[in-house]
Order: C-alpha cells, then sequence, then structure tokens
C-alpha cells in the first residue's frame, strides 16, 4: 500500500474524529470573532444571574453548554453562581446547568462524529471500551467524581459510543458531590476576600 493510500484510508477511517476537531475548532474560532469571550468571565455570568433572575438561568445553561463545547472549565459558571447566589442555590442552579451542558456537549459530539473511537483496535482501546461497556453508569459517575465537567471528558464520552441515557444516569449520580465541594469552597473564598476587603 502507497503512503497516498494509507493517508486516504486513514482519512476515512478517522474522518469523523476530524469532523469533530473541526467543528470546535471553528465554533471556536467563531466566538472569538465575535468577542463572545467577554461572556465567559465569572464577573459577568455573575453580572447576569444578579440582573435578571428568571433569564438569567437560561443564559447561564446555555452559556454553560456553549462554553462547554468551547472547552470552557466549569468552575468558572459555578464560582459565578456560588458569588451571585450562595452556597445553596448556586450549588443547584449549576447542578441543572452542568448536567445540561454536559448532555449538549454529548449529543452535539455524538451527531457528528458518531462512535469514531471505536476505530481505534489496539489493546488498550479495546481494554477501556470493555471496562467502559461493563457498566457505563458507574464508569460515567466516577469520571464525574474525578473530572466533574471537564470538557475534553464530555466530548470522549460522546465518541465513546456508550448510550446516552447511561452517559446522563452516570453525569446526574456523579455530580452532586464534587458540585458541593466545589460550593462550600468558593463560598469560603468569597468569604475570606469579603472580609478582607
Amino acid at each position: 500500500m502507497t503512503a497516498g493510500a494509507r493517508g486516504r484510508a486513514l482519512l476515512v477511517r478517522h474522518g469523523r474524529l476530524l469532523a469533530v476537531f473541526a467543528f470546535l475548532t471553528l465554533l471556536a474560532a467563531g466566538c472569538a470573532l465575535l468577542g463572545a469571550d467577554e461572556h465567559f468571565s465569572a464577573e459577568a455570568i455573575r453580572q447576569r444571574l444578579l440582573l435578571h433572575p428568571v433569564w438569567g438561568f437560561l443564559i447561564y445553561v446555555g452559556l454553560f453548554a456553549l462554553g462547554n463545547l468551547l472547552q470552557v472549565p466549569g468552575w468558572l459558571f459555578l464560582a459565578a453562581a456560588v458569588v451571585a447566589l450562595g452556597p445553596a442555590h448556586g450549588g443547584v442552579l449549576t447542578y441543572l446547568a452542568a448536567a445540561t451542558a454536559c448532555a449538549a456537549t454529548f449529543l452535539v459530539v455524538r451527531r457528528i462524529g458518531g462512535n469514531a473511537l471505536r476505530e481505534f483496535r489496539q489493546p488498550w482501546a479495546r481494554w477501556l471500551f470493555a471496562q467502559l461497556d461493563s457498566s457505563p453508569e458507574l464508569a460515567v459517575a466516577g469520571l464525574r467524581l474525578m473530572f466533574q465537567t471537564m470538557p475534553a471528558l464530555n466530548v470522549a464520552l460522546g465518541l465513546s459510543g456508550i448510550p446516552f441515557r447511561a452517559y446522563l444516569a452516570g453525569t446526574l449520580l456523579g455530580l452532586p458531590l464534587p458540585i458541593a465541594v466545589y460550593c462550600l469552597f468558593f463560598d469560603q473564598v468569597a468569604r475570606i476576600l469579603g472580609s478582607g476587603g
């Protein structure tokens, strides 16, 4: 097989991965050109939550979902919600928004890339998928405990071929504990900064 033929075969085999990468790159470039990055600061998010109680929630969820696709860390949204609404309300809001954002990223990536990661036939990949397939809900919950809403994790799981129902169940099961811990942490930081100022 010639080098050109091998390259074409590789492109065909990994075309869906390239399509996901291209989509995420174009989305990031488009948002940067439109100046959307200014909406992804903790202060901008906090202001929207305070100024628009009802619409602020919808804007928050939308920004969280878009931010997840743009690889913006979820803790930024959590910190803004805790400072704006307190740990209890901010935590509940973040839990709902995080679950929605993770689900949206999964569905968008799955739609574009299918189960493209299953194309890898190496022993390590087969071992990882065997672990994931044996109990996908618990595997996702465990990953959430370690990595919370990490955008790259959502992309990888979207391409993994696991069923959406298992993904969502694992996400809902695994997010409460880390969100609660982060809420307490950000609340303490806000109190320290507030008393210091």
